[in-house]
């Protein structure tokens, strides 16, 4: 016998944009569901196999949350919740919508919008060292910034450091026109961005004047003890085992860091390590450090991000696989010939 269910959707406008434009928000849903989804007046009604049936009312439900603190919906969210309920991902999602992180200078915001992003900013919380890690679009660096301001404004640090490799292939910054900080600014933009964006421009220039806020490049972070300190270290792929030493054993005391990176976009010269893709091993097992693995799931960019995303994975993985059978067919070329 058919399982069924329905969904009464009280307000017009909560239903409309559950719909979506065309509906593309439901046809999405029935795309990934072997359900029928019947709509009338202001009811949906659900009907098919039981535990299909209650994924798809738990989907829905979290739409009309979210759009209900939100007052509306992405179709990208959409996507995300259907993707969390197929991987049977049973969690309450109303922490995502209200816990605010920080409000930026225009007066939005920011929350985390996945269950990855949430666990990191707990991560960040809990911990006195923290390691982000995954794709990009993910909000590993955005996130560390919202929540070193975030410290700042409770007075629970003294000031935000946030460096990076300034250049792929060893900082070589005599290379390029212009003083110190002509030479550095091109790679330190997305953090300016962020902070911009967090704090307003004007703001953002009178906290860098009372030294409240630096951002440098890796290099000088040596020899440093950064006491009562926020210190975030983004593209730490591009790091050597060495610069990963001399930038963990900076930390001073009352201080955070975040290091932030993806492993499957390491600019270094061949025969380089990277320390972020090293680090993960030896300091896995270290207590008061913690370690959040992004995924795909969590991108909060354009959609077409995670596509792409996934279809190099998939190309990288062909690549590895033809690698492999061409280095079959070499060898039993040479063990034909020895024979």
């Amino acid at each position: 016998m058919e399982y069924e269910q329905t969904l009464l959707i009280e307000q017009q406008e909560i239903l409309s944009k559950l719909l979506g434009v065309h509906d593309r928000n439901l046809k999405l849903i029935k795309t990934n569901f072997d359900v029928n989804i019947l709509l009338r007046d202001n009811e949906i009604k659900i009907m098919g196999e039981q535990t299909t049936v209650d994924a798809v009312s738990n989907i829905i439900n979290n739409i009309i949350n979210e759009i209900k603190i939100e007052n509306d919906i992405s179709e990208q969210k959409v996507s995300y919740y259907i993707d969390m309920e197929k991987n049977n991902t049973n969690l309450d999602y109303s922490s995502l919508l209200k816990d605010v992180i920080v409000t930026t200078a225009s007066g939005r915001n920011i929350k985390a919008k996945t269950v990855g992003q949430r666990r990191y900013i707990d991560l960040i919380n809990e911990k006195d060292i923290t390691f982000g890690v995954g794709p990009a679009g993910t909000g590993k660096t955005y996130l560390a910034v919202a929540q070193a301001v975030n410290a700042l404004r409770r007075k629970e640090v003294e000031r935000i450091i946030l460096t990076r490799p300034a250049v792929e292939a060893g900082e070589k910054l005599g290379f390029l026109p212009g003083d110190l900080q002509d030479k550095v600014d091109p790679y330190l933009r997305p953090l300016y961005d962020a902070l911009f964006d967090i704090f307003g421009v004007d703001n953002f220039l009178k906290n860098v004047e009372k030294q409240i806020i630096e951002i440098a490049p890796l290099a000088y972070m040596r020899g440093r003890t950064l006491d009562s300190s926020f210190i975030i270290l983004d593209e730490a792929q591009n790091t050597t085992n060495e610069q990963m030493k001399m930038f963990l054993t900076r930390l001073g005391h009352g201080s955070k860091a975040v290091i932030t990176g993806d492993i499957t976009q390491i600019d270094l010269p061949d025969g380089k390590k990277s320390g972020l893709r090293s680090v993960i091993n030896i300091l896995k097992d270290v207590e008061g450090i913690g370690f959040m693995f992004f995924e795909k799931r969590d991108i909060v960019r354009h959609k077409l991000v995670q596509d792409i995303i996934k279809a190099y994975e998939d190309y990288e993985e062909t690549k590895n696989l033809s690698g492999t059978h061409e280095g079959f067919r070499k060898s039993k070329k040479i063990e034909e010939a020895e024979i």
